[in-house]
Protein backbone atom coordinates (compact mmCIF):
# COMPACT_ATOMS: atom_id res chain seq x y z
CA UNK A 1 0.00 0.00 0.00
CA UNK A 2 1.21 3.48 -0.77
CA UNK A 3 0.83 6.49 1.47
CA UNK A 4 1.40 10.22 1.07
CA UNK A 5 2.41 12.90 3.54
CA UNK A 6 -0.40 13.78 5.92
CA UNK A 7 -2.33 10.51 5.57
CA UNK A 8 -3.87 9.45 8.88
CA UNK A 9 -2.95 5.86 9.78
CA UNK A 10 -3.50 3.35 12.58
CA UNK A 11 -0.36 1.49 13.66
CA UNK A 12 -1.30 -2.19 13.78
CA UNK A 13 2.15 -3.25 14.95
CA UNK A 14 5.58 -1.64 14.88
CA UNK A 15 8.94 -3.41 15.02
CA UNK A 16 10.63 -0.02 15.64
CA UNK A 17 8.59 0.65 18.83
CA UNK A 18 6.02 -1.96 19.94
CA UNK A 19 4.44 0.62 22.30
CA UNK A 20 3.09 2.47 19.23
CA UNK A 21 0.78 -0.43 18.26
CA UNK A 22 -2.88 0.58 18.36
CA UNK A 23 -2.18 4.32 18.16
CA UNK A 24 -2.94 6.65 15.29
CA UNK A 25 -0.59 9.09 13.62
CA UNK A 26 0.18 10.79 10.33
CA UNK A 27 2.63 9.89 7.56
CA UNK A 28 5.57 12.31 7.53
CA UNK A 29 7.36 11.21 4.33
CA UNK A 30 6.92 13.39 1.22
CA UNK A 31 8.26 10.60 -1.03
CA UNK A 32 8.08 6.80 -0.82
CA UNK A 33 10.65 5.40 1.62
CA UNK A 34 13.97 4.15 0.31
CA UNK A 35 17.11 2.38 1.45
CA UNK A 36 17.86 4.87 4.24
CA UNK A 37 14.75 3.83 6.19
CA UNK A 38 14.74 0.22 5.04
CA UNK A 39 11.56 0.81 3.04
CA UNK A 40 9.64 1.87 6.16
CA UNK A 41 7.31 4.87 6.48
CA UNK A 42 7.84 7.56 9.12
CA UNK A 43 4.76 8.02 11.28
CA UNK A 44 4.57 11.11 13.50
CA UNK A 45 2.02 12.90 15.68
CA UNK A 46 1.42 9.72 17.66
CA UNK A 47 1.25 11.45 21.02
CA UNK A 48 2.99 13.94 23.27
CA UNK A 49 5.43 11.40 24.68
CA UNK A 50 6.03 9.39 21.48
CA UNK A 51 8.73 10.19 18.96
CA UNK A 52 8.09 9.43 15.28
CA UNK A 53 8.46 5.73 14.44
CA UNK A 54 9.38 3.78 11.31
CA UNK A 55 6.80 1.21 10.19
CA UNK A 56 6.52 -1.01 7.14
CA UNK A 57 3.40 -0.66 5.00
CA UNK A 58 2.08 -3.97 6.33
CA UNK A 59 2.14 -2.59 9.87
CA UNK A 60 -0.12 0.37 8.95
CA UNK A 61 -3.80 0.80 8.15
CA UNK A 62 -4.97 3.91 6.32
CA UNK A 63 -7.90 5.66 8.03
Amino acid sequence: MSFKAGDKVRILSCADDPRAAGKTGRIVDEVPPGALTGGRWTVGRIGLLNAPVLCSAGELQKL
